[in-house]
């Protein structure tokens, strides 16, 4: 029927702490979250399998694979990026398809290997230090 007032606050206010820490976010620092947003939908997602939860799997997944989609890929550019903006839309897309074959063949397996793909590109986006403009 009704949920608590404290439920409705706490869910309130992680819907404002998110929203506030993209609007005053660097676009480094969105990618970061991004990221973060993926790699715990991964984690969710393996869990979910281990469980036998379907439902929370493929939440899991379908999330993973629109942060890989409308957010990390649509973030690339090309023209700029050159090879390596081509490449990590490579690993993106691969990413994709094994998250789909995984959700359709519940196979842990698969999401454990985008980890894998996905954990080292995380930690170098991480390792980039955002430095203000030099003063001359």
């Amino acid at each position: 029927m009704f949920t608590p007032v404290s439920a409705r606050a706490a869910s309130a206010y992680k819907r404002v702490g998110a929203q506030t820490s993209v609007e005053g976010a660097s676009p480094h620092q969105v990618v970061c979250l991004l990221f973060e947003a993926l790699m715990q939908s991964l984690y969710s997602a393996r869990g979910c399998i281990d469980r036998g939860d379907l439902e929370g799997k493929g939440n899991a997944l379908s999330k993973a694979v629109r942060i890989l989609d409308e957010g990390l890929k649509l973030s690339l550019d090309i023209e700029s990026g050159g090879d390596l903006a081509l490449n990590l839309r490579g690993v993106y897309n691969y990413s994709i398809l094994q998250l789909t074959t995984a959700n359709l063949k519940n196979d842990a397996a698969l999401v454990d290997e985008v980890v894998q793909l996905i954990a080292p590109v995380f930690d170098a986006w991480k390792s980039i230090a955002v430095s203000p403009v030099a003063k001359i």
